[in-house]
Order: C-alpha cells, then sequence, then structure tokens
C-alpha cells in the first residue's frame, strides 16, 4: 500500500507544479484563461494575485518531493504537506469553485488515508 500511497503523493505533487506553471506563467494565457474560467480582462487585473498564489502550490509540491525523497522517514512530512493541500482544497472548494473539491481536496484526503493505512 505504500507504494500506491507514493505514487499517488508524486501525482499530487506534479498536479501542483501544473497549478504553479498555470497560475505563475499561463495565467492570461490562453491555457490559463480556459483552466479557470476567466476573461482576458479579469485575469490581467489579477495576474500578480494568481503569480503569488501559484508559488504556494510550488511550496507544497516541494514539501510532497521532499517528504517523497526521504522514504518511510519522510511520512510525517508527507502526511503535514498532504493536510496542507486537503485544508487549501476544501478552503478553494468553499470559496472558489468546488471543482477544486475534486481537482485537490479528495486526491489528498485518498493519499492521506493509503499512507496511513501503510
Amino acid at each position: 500500500m505504500s507504494i500506491l500511497a507514493n505514487i499517488l503523493i508524486g501525482l499530487i505533487a506534479l498536479l501542483h507544479v501544473y497549478i504553479l506553471v498555470l497560475e505563475m506563467f499561463l495565467w492570461d494565457k490562453p491555457a490559463g484563461l480556459r483552466a479557470f474560467g476567466q476573461k482576458k480582462e479579469a485575469a490581467a487585473a489579477t495576474k500578480v494575485l494568481a503569480a503569488n498564489q501559484g508559488l504556494y502550490n510550488g511550496f507544497l509540491a516541494a514539501g510532497l518531493f521532499w517528504g517523497l525523497s526521504l522514504g518511510a522517514a519522510g511520512n510525517s512530512v508527507k502526511i503535514f504537506f498532504l493536510v496542507c493541500v486537503l485544508v487549501a482544497g476544501l478552503y478553494g472548494a468553499a470559496t472558489a469553485s468546488r471543482k477544486i473539491l475534486f481537482i485537490q481536496a479528495v486526491p489528498a484526503a485518498i493519499g492521506l488515508a493509503l499512507l496511513l493505512l501503510s
């Protein structure tokens, strides 16, 4: 079960790298506009805020990769960062878009459950 947990954690980390790229570099480009359902004008007005948000997603990814690099000794690091992803996903689902629940929070909850069961 730990291999499955680590694979899912790696995928969650990669997802957050992808979100970093979307928010920091593609926010006002076609891919970013599609991903976040933004209009060009609104994206231009919020570009700096989105880049800041993207940086935080990068920190979540870095923490998960760090935990993975430590192997079994990194379980507490993985738990901490999965809980951070879960809380961020729940908050995002409550305040921004319900789809964040399924994109971010649910995978983090599953990863956390798999990790705790392994």
